[in-house]
């Protein structure tokens, strides 16, 4: 059995926009780290005004955008409510 760390993400899962595909579960993460930092900049959001719709830790949201945080699926999930809820007020 294989470590973590080792697993070849690469063969199991379609290639993100960009065509790059992550090998490992720390790029896995940075990628989606550099994507929430995106979709937040888009927004027009500072990382303290997305901790506080989301109802996640500024330390956390920087972690997790630093591909540091090993989100949760449920967290994942309050991010994107609070950037679509900021994508809506936009438009």
């Amino acid at each position: 059995m294989r470590s973590r760390d080792s697993l070849d993400f690469g063969t199991q899962a379609p290639s993100p926009e960009g065509g790059r595909r992550p090998n490992r579960e720390s790029e896995f993460l940075g990628l989606l780290g550099d994507r929430v930092r995106e979709m937040r900049a888009l927004c027009r959001m500072s990382r303290r005004e997305l901790a506080r719709q989301s109802g996640i830790s500024e330390r956390y949201v920087a972690q997790i955008e630093a591909g540091k945080g090993n989100v949760s699926i449920m967290l994942l999930l309050r991010i994107a409510y609070a950037i679509r809820r900021a994508q809506d007020a936009a438009a």
